[in-house]
């Protein structure tokens, strides 16, 4: 079997239109109203915890600025220091945490 492709889709017309069918009870002409006081919303403890972090996450900076200046006068001075062990240690640790 072979088709010609020359960048037209045949199946198209031939597919029908899917809309989305009123469901009732719901209205779709006015405008959306709040929500009613009754509706309520718990989040778990650990939702509650993940939302702590990321809003300490967020408010924290992602650069130690201490420590980029650290290494830097290190790395000018001729004293920083590169330990293998330290890093194929962390690699590691990093491989069976993402294996766990």
């Amino acid at each position: 079997m072979s088709q010609k492709i020359d960048g037209t889709f045949p199946a198209a017309q031939a597919l029908r239109s899917v809309g989305t069918a009123p469901r009732p009870g719901v209205s779709t002409d006015g405008p959306a109203r709040p929500v009613d006081a009754a509706d309520s919303l718990k989040l778990t403890g650990e939702a509650t915890n993940l939302q702590a972090i990321e809003r300490g996450l967020s408010s924290a900076s992602a650069i130690d600025a201490g420590r980029v200046q650290a290494v830097r006068e290190s790395l000018q001075n001729g004293t920083y220091r590169i330990d293998p062990e330290a890093i194929a240690s962390r690699m590691l640790d990093l491989d069976r945490q993402l294996l766990a």
